[in-house]
């Protein structure tokens, strides 16, 4: 069931003429593609955290936002963007008008840390409607729950998730909560540390990085078309050998300050950024 962040933040349901209304949105079509200025003025507008400014020169949304192809009229689906919600306050705010912002959260199943930052993200959009108002929040749990209803998002997103699915064995649930959300021909967009290839995903798995061959395999088995590969999020001065995986670069610094000014040169681990279809 999908909830405003009002009553989500209330423990109550929402009215079902909301899933209608999700579906309506999805049958629209005629926005034009988010031009360059708005989007730039989306990601520099004075609402967005300064934590999450300071990961732009490493997460590049504008190039992100721009090679997934979102509208101003799309339904997108963003998969536990959680209380910081980098991607969550730039693209809600350019969806509210025609379009629709659904943020799959923590269901009552997650650990209390998740949980409690589940409660913040409800917080944070409860407190400034004019902005979050329309959001819809959802629950995700590997494939437990309807993501949004079926047949109805343009668009599936995730960002740096796709490696804790694997590590957990989620990943077939999952995809298959994905795949059933996206209209026929929509967009699954996925973002993750790109391991290396001279590794098994085995002996890499616990590092955090996740080779992209094995990415594109499980999605492609799952139902899905790979369309395009992206290399905005690449970072080529990531040796993924660090002591404490891919939590040793920022912004994590699991080593706290040890070699913390190597690790800030460094940067941001390398991203895969993939583009894929339903088939």
């Amino acid at each position: 069931m999908i909830e405003p962040p009002v009553l989500a933040a209330r423990g109550l349901r929402a009215a079902p003429l909301l899933a209608s209304a999700l579906l309506g949105l999805a049958a629209c079509a005629g926005a034009p593609a988010l031009d360059q200025d708005t989007l730039a003025r989306a990601i520099a507008a004075p609402h967005r955290s300064p934590a999450n400014v300071a990961r732009d020169p490493y997460r590049h949304p504008r190039e992100v936002i721009e090679f997934f192809g979102i509208r101003a009229d799309s339904v997108v689906v963003e998969i536990l963007p959680g209380s910081s919600g980098y991607y969550m306050e730039i693209v809600a705010p350019l969806l509210k008008d025609q379009g629709r912002y659904i943020a799959a959260g923590r269901d009552a199943a997650a650990a209390p840390q998740y949980l409690a930052d589940h409660a913040k993200l409800l917080a944070r959009l409860a407190a400034v409607p004019q902005r979050y108002g329309k959001v819809a929040v959802t629950q995700f749990n590997a494939g437990l729950h309807d993501i949004a209803p079926a047949g109805s998002a343009d668009f599936v997103l995730t960002f740096r998730n796709l490696h804790n699915w694997v590590e957990r064995n989620e990943t077939e649930g999952a995809l298959r909560a994905f795949h059933k959300a996206l209209k026929p021909g929509g967009i699954l967009g996925v973002v993750d540390h790109r391991g290396r290839t001279d590794l098994s995903q085995e002996a890499q798995m616990k590092s955090g990085y996740l080779r992209q061959d094995y990415a594109v395999a499980l999605i492609e088995k799952a139902g899905f078309r790979l369309v395009a590969t992206s290399e905005a999020n690449a970072n080529p001065q990531d040796t993924k050998d660090h002591p404490a995986g891919v939590w040793t670069l920022p912004p994590t610094y699991r080593l706290k300050d040890q070699d913390r000014d190597k690790y800030r040169a460094i940067g941001e681990s390398d991203r895969f950024t993939l583009k894929f279809e339903k088939r």
